[in-house]
This record gives C-alpha cells, sequence and structure tokens, in this order.
C-alpha cells in the first residue's frame, strides 16, 4: 500500500462550513435567488387557488389554480360554502397565509437565515405529507394532484440547502442595528461636537 497521498480526491464527508469566512460583502448567490423567487410563486399559486375558490372564475383558470394548489381533482364547482366557512374568513386565513409567504420569500432575498430555515422547514413537512398520503391513504402524485406542489417543494430544499445560501444567510458584519448602537452613536456624534 503506497502513503502517497492525492490532493485532487476529496474526503467522503466535509465539515460543515464555517460561516465566519464568508465574506461580508458577498454577492447574493443565484440559489438565494431562486429560492426566493420559488416561495413567491408558491405564494402566488396559493392566492390563485383562493380566488379559485372564493369566486367564479372561467374553467381554464379554475383548473391551472387546482394543479397549481396539488389538487386539481377537485370539482369545478367547489365554493368557499362547500368548505363550511365564511367567504371573508376563508380568503382572510389564506391572504395571512400568502402575505407570511411573500414575506419569507422577501426576507430569504435579502439574506434572513431564519426566514430561510422556515421556509425549509415547511417544505420538508408538505414533502413529508405527500408522502404520508401516498403511503397511508393511496392518493396518487401525478401532474394534476401534488406533483407540481411537491417539485417545488423540493426544488425550494435543493436551493436553501446551498453551502453558497447557508454562507450568504450566516454571513457576519450584517447585524442589524439596534436602538442602543444608534443612540450610543448618537451620544458620541453629540460629545464630538
Amino acid at each position: 500500500m503506497s502513503a502517497e497521498r492525492h490532493p485532487e480526491k476529496r474526503v467522503a464527508f466535509e465539515p460543515p462550513v464555517d460561516p465566519t469566512t464568508a465574506d461580508p460583502a458577498m454577492r447574493r448567490p443565484a440559489s438565494i435567488v431562486t429560492g426566493s423567487v420559488l416561495v413567491l410563486l408558491r405564494a402566488a399559486a396559493g392566492a390563485l387557488w383562493a380566488a379559485s375558490v372564493a369566486f367564479s372564475l372561467p374553467p381554464w383558470l379554475r383548473a391551472f389554480a387546482g394543479a397549481a394548489s396539488g389538487n386539481a381533482d377537485e370539482p369545478l364547482d367547489l365554493s368557499v360554502s362547500d368548505l363550511g366557512v365564511g367567504t371573508a374568513v376563508f380568503l382572510g386565513v389564506l391572504g395571512v397565509v400568502c402575505a407570511v409567504q411573500v414575506v419569507l420569500g422577501i426576507r430569504i432575498f435579502f439574506g434572513g437565515n431564519l426566514a430561510r430555515v422556515l421556509v425549509m422547514v415547511i417544505s420538508v413537512g408538505s414533502i413529508s405529507a405527500s408522502f404520508v398520503g401516498w403511503w397511508t391513504y393511496g392518493q396518487q402524485i401525478t401532474v394534476n394532484t401534488t406533483l407540481i406542489t411537491l417539485s417545488l417543494d423540493i426544488l425550494v430544499l435543493l436551493a436553501l440547502s446551498s453551502r453558497d445560501a447557508a454562507a450568504y444567510a450566516r454571513r457576519p458584519g450584517r447585524r442589524p442595528r439596534r436602538r442602543r448602537d444608534r443612540r450610543r452613536r448618537g451620544a458620541d456624534a453629540a460629545e464630538a461636537v
């Protein structure tokens, strides 16, 4: 056996990237942009589905909304009264959900690590729910049912779990300013005068 080492070979495991080695002036990686766009697309698909249930939309748009939400097998005459809630309550709850997704997508775009991790946890939950539905209840995963949302969740996980995305979200030197720091700077400026 040779004691010679091959520098071009990589080890079977790699240690986690140290977030302190990332440059604070790092450019926004494509994985962050892709992940935030996918989260915003999920919010738009949810809003379209909510509108298709709450209001009478054309059949082609209702079919598109059903496919985007993962429920294309729903009848075209589904309405809010079928769900047993009022229109205002239904639109209010789904409006809050869509607004939270939009806020998370924007926070991810600007490098929020908590938003990135939260979206990844939600995606894992959605993927797990699709698996449980398939395994336990025999629900089919097709283009007309949950394949679109499942693929979006997988793409979100792939984009936001990359090393570049993690390094960008955890880069040092970009902490938000706190009131105490602003007051201290104001006091220092007043003393300098």
